[in-house]
């Protein structure tokens, strides 16, 4: 049997503190899950489009992120919009060509959409 037991503050105000923190935290993680899920699905995209190996489509991404100083899930979702037709801005579609010409599995330029 499950009781419910109502909260009470203390008097120095460490439960709200504690409230506080604990909701901080969860917002942050949620917004971890859906980064990761993000950069996820952007790797997906250069898996799919490039035929780059997991691994080296996630590096592909992190080197995009650091040479351009946009954020790893910024530049995840600039990849998802390319994947589905919209073109990838300047600086990103030339860091993006170079970082997959260093991991291309072949040794080659994967044939990249326009």
């Amino acid at each position: 049997m499950t009781t419910f037991r109502e909260q009470r503050t203390a008097p120095d105000g460490t439960h709200d503190a504690t409230v506080a923190r604990l909701k901080q935290e969860n917002a942050q993680l949620w917004h971890a899950v859906d980064s990761h899920a993000t950069v996820d699905q952007a790797n997906g995209v250069l898996v799919a489009t490039l035929r780059l190996p997991p691994a080296a489509g996630f590096e592909v991404l992190r080197e995009v992120s650091q040479h351009t100083d946009i954020k790893l899930h910024t530049v995840a979702e600039t990849v998802i919009a390319w994947g589905l037709g919209q073109p990838l801005p300047k600086p990103l579609d030339q860091v993006l060509d170079t970082a997959v010409q260093r991991r291309s599995h072949r040794g080659q330029t994967p044939d990249r959409p326009k």
